[in-house]
């Protein structure tokens, strides 16, 4: 892998992003000035660049002190939105770095994403359940040939898996990914595509094969992320016109502009649902890990009954778009019936049981719409005792969602018992009292402890035999964010299995 200064330039010019380069002899925008150089690394990092790293000076918080340290190593060439006054053998001076850095990193890289089949899913709701289902059914399909990305877990080889930092890496990382994938012989990705991918440009001249969008509701409403739904809305939306097919949920809010997108580029769409769409949803009378797909007109073959681990008509419905998406890479109905039968999710609808009897839930509900329909189908199918739900909510970030809790624990729980749920920079309990205020019903008990795993002893302790406890949230992660470090954190499974086995 390398670039050259000259291929810098070619790409920066064609997609208008050039302002000008720096020499040491003043500004230029003539290609012959520009010295012989060629990169045998990049980065956004001034602590890992050197002689032949083509730089990127990006963020709110970047100094100009890391890009002079980082000449002080040996660093010759820069690129970033303004000059800076250091001694650089030349700087590329860019009306996006974002953008920049994704084009570039994309050569760099040799561009990856074309040797790949890739399904990309967003959607407020199920995204990583979903990437899931399909990675399982492309892996049966291909011959473990599969990679993915997800909010939860990456892996780059389908078979070894490590913690993913961001729902959807940035760009220079993420095609480093995918290079990595083609080179461990991958043919095929799933993958996670977040709105904040595409308002910060992380996917930025990236394309799929096939684009799922799963559904939309509210979320990740704040001054530092959306500032509205309509910006939010937006953003996901922009999936649609960089996908080549696209799979719909025919049920979900706002169905009517999303197929509009797709119609006004021209993007050929499959639908499903339970009450409209070309494909349909019915879960199995006896069983609710089973359920049938069915269409008069079957292009994709998928008519069929099929069997998952996890319970719920959402989780069906997300393995119906998993589904359609692997069809459409090539995956025929047996592989798909295989594929999905030994699907297991990391966090999601995993349950233990007390001593006395109560049912334990842990699952990584971490919105309004998860949370819902996971204290929903509690109540469905527990509806004897009493729903106690620990919960809290990140800090930082997505802060509509904690009057968006208040609202579903006002109207599905009975015991709220609040706590940290990677607080970052802000105080848990003033998070914790947010969400408070918004349970506007009086039955709700809410109970503070901001230990998480105190929070947890507490409710089962509380657990009557007819009771269930809900932990939402967390799932396995094995983490909490505090003061802006991962700090290590044995995840609410872990942490509520011991706390049964000695007798809590």
């Amino acid at each position: 892998m390398a670039l050259t200064l000259e291929t810098v330039y070619n790409i920066l010019h064609q997609h208008h992003l050039l302002k000008e380069f720096i020499l040491a002899d003043g500004w230029h925008l003539d290609k012959t000035k520009l010295p012989a150089l060629s990169f045998a690394a990049i980065s956004y990092d001034s602590r890992k660049a050197d002689s032949e790293t083509l730089f990127f000076a990006k963020g709110a918080a970047f100094k100009e002190e890391y890009l002079a340290g980082a000449i002080a190593k040996g660093l010759q060439v820069y690129v970033a939105e303004q000059p800076y006054e250091v001694a650089a053998a030349c700087g590329i001076i860019v009306t996006d770095i974002r953008k920049a850095m994704a084009l570039l990193s994309a050569a760099f890289y040799d561009y990856p994403q074309d040797k790949l089949k890739i399904a990309a899913f967003t959607g407020t709701k199920g995204k990583t359940t979903t990437a899931y289902f399909a990675h399982g059914i492309l892996q049966e399909t291909t011959g473990g040939k599969c990679a993915m990305f997800s909010t939860m877990e990456t892996t780059l080889d389908g078979k070894n898996f490590f913690k993913s930092h961001l729902t959807t890496p940035e760009s220079l990382d993420l095609f480093a990914m995918m290079a990595k994938a083609v080179e461990n012989g991958m043919t095929h990705l799933v993958m996670e595509v977040s709105s904040q991918a595409y308002k910060l440009d992380r996917v930025y001249g990236l394309n799929y094969d096939v684009g799922i969008f799963l559904n939309i509701s509210p979320d990740h409403i704040s001054p530092i992320e959306h500032p509205t739904f309509d910006d939010y809305f937006y953003c996901k939306r922009e999936l649609i016109y960089h996908s080549k097919v696209a799979v719909l949920d025919a049920d979900m809010d706002y169905f009517q502009l999303v197929a509009e997108s797709c119609q006004l580029a021209a993007i050929p769409a499959y639908t499903y649902g339970r009450s409209a769409g070309d494909y349909r949803i019915s879960t199995s009378e006896t069983d609710q890990r089973e359920f049938f797909v069915e269409s008069r007109i079957d292009p994709l073959k998928m008519t069929g009954n099929y069997r998952i681990k996890l319970p719920g008509d959402f989780n069906q419905d997300n393995a119906c778009a998993a589904l359609l998406a692997a069809a459409l890479l090539g995956a025929d109905t047996e592989s798909a019936y295989r594929g999905l039968a030994e699907v297991s999710v990391p966090g999601r609808m995993l349950q233990l049981h007390t001593a006395n009897g109560a049912v334990v839930y842990v699952d990584y509900a971490h919105n309004y719409i998860s949370l819902k329909l996971f204290l929903e189908y509690t109540r469905q199918t527990h509806p004897a005792g009493r729903q106690i739900v620990i919960l809290g909510s990140p800090g930082n970030k997505a802060i509509s969602r904690r009057h968006d809790f208040g609202v579903v624990l006002a109207e599905l729980a009975d015991v709220a018992v609040l706590t940290a749920d990677d607080p970052a920079y802000e105080d848990p309990q003033a998070i914790a009292e947010e969400i408070a205020a918004a349970i506007d019903n009086p039955a709700v008990e809410i109970i503070y402890e901001m230990d998480r795993e105190k929070a947890i002893t507490l409710a089962l302790e509380l657990a009557r035999p007819e009771d269930v406890v809900l932990l939402a949230g967390k799932g396995e992660d094995p983490q909490q964010k505090v003061n802006g470090v991962d700090t290590p954190y044995d995840g609410d499974y872990v942490i509520a299995k011991r706390l049964i086995e000695a007798g809590k």
